[in-house]
């Protein structure tokens, strides 16, 4: 590694400061649909034929795509007819809707939703509050009321959800042998992407999703087929409403969202409703257990980058933070857990198992 002087301090402050510029390439490329005419038409396309067909500007659509080009979304052809564009694997497997493992409405969501929210990060940072109130008009004192304020709006989060769990589901639920556990209970499992994925992995398991009422009624009625029999639904507030007894607990990126007393409290409820006399591993104690899917920090906060900035996001978004193993370890233990395990899958979320 080069020493200090060996970099270009200039050129990291104008790529950082880019950071902006690049996504919202990426988002306004997925959201004209730029991505979705290309893999239908089957063919590389002139910019004047995609303008053409997505009722764009001609000058406009040039720029979009040669930076798209420029950002390994697309690639070009040379022909005798001019520049044709298509899409790189990597669009077509991430930014097209009809992927099974599509990231666009996560894209949407951050374009629509998270970027209005972080106009007032500066406020966010002096004030110590989400910003829902600056940006939509809406009480910032529930950040779930906030971010639901609407049926369309819910929607666009819980598909944003299922689009990453799509891709990030089975790291987290591989990290650890989760077979023994047949009875198992996603808290705020919204449009059932983990719990599909739980069922796919560990067939002799059933999950149930609890959730609020009218999350649990859009994702019956769109996310969730009638057909995927071993996922079921709970309705209820798990912070006011009891919870029923399980083998396992998930709780997929939900205490990232909420300060250190309201995870005490939500994890001693976990606690009381684990199923005793589950014995999961050869010489392990009994007892069920709870599973935490988030985003690790490191011990010395120094990292992820990644989880630094979801972090940020958590400020301006809801009442939680990202924490560190021995932070999430800590919060276990203090609503009863005894043995701890901590697993990092090397992508965007980690794994924390609490056995009771």
């Amino acid at each position: 590694m080069g020493s200090t002087e060996d970099l270009d301090y200039p050129q990291i402050i104008l790529q950082y400061s880019n950071g902006f510029l690049i996504s919202k390439v990426m988002f306004t490329a997925c959201e004209l649909g730029v991505f979705d005419l290309l893999l239908e038409s089957g063919k590389p396309l002139s910019s004047d034929a995609i303008a053409a067909g997505l009722g764009a500007s001609t000058m406009g659509m040039r720029r979009l795509l040669d930076a798209c080009v420029g950002l390994k979304l697309l690639a070009v052809e040379m022909t005798q007819e001019g520049v044709l564009y298509r899409n790189t694997e990597i669009s077509n497997v991430y930014l097209t809707k009809s992927s099974p493992k599509s990231q666009y409405h996560i894209m949407m969501y951050y374009s629509n939703t998270v970027y209005l929210c972080w106009q007032y990060l500066a406020d966010a940072v002096r004030e110590g509050r989400n910003q829902y109130e600056r940006a939509f008009g809406v009480t910032s004192k529930d950040p779930f009321g906030a971010m639901y304020r609407s049926d369309e709006e819910m929607l666009k989060f819980m598909a944003g959800q299922n689009s990453v769990w799509s891709i990030c589901g089975r790291d987290v639920l591989s990290a650890f042998d989760l077979s023994p556990f047949t009875k198992i209970y996603d808290l705020g499992g919204g449009g059932g992407a983990l719990a599909r994925e739980c069922v796919s992995l560990y067939p002799n398991s059933t999950v149930t999703i609890y959730d609020l009422p009218k999350v649990v009624q859009v994702a019956k009625e769109q996310l969730v087929s009638p057909e995927e029999h071993q996922i079921t639904f709970h309705e209820g507030d798990f912070f006011n409403d009891s919870i029923p007894e399980a083998e396992l607990y998930i709780l997929s990126k939900i205490l990232h969202d909420w300060d250190d007393d309201k995870c005490k409290q939500l994890l001693e409820k976990v606690y009381k409703a684990c199923k005793p006399g589950c014995v999961f591993f050869l010489f392990s104690p009994p007892g069920g257990g709870v599973l935490l899917a988030e985003s690790l920090l490191n011990e010395d906060k120094s990292g992820p980058v990644e989880t630094q900035l979801y972090s940020m996001n958590m400020l301006v978004q809801t009442e939680g933070i990202e924490r560190t193993a021995a932070e999430y370890s800590k919060l276990l233990e203090a609503a009863g857990f005894g043995v701890i395990q901590v697993k990092r899958t090397g992508k965007l979320y980690d794994a924390v198992l609490g056995r009771k």
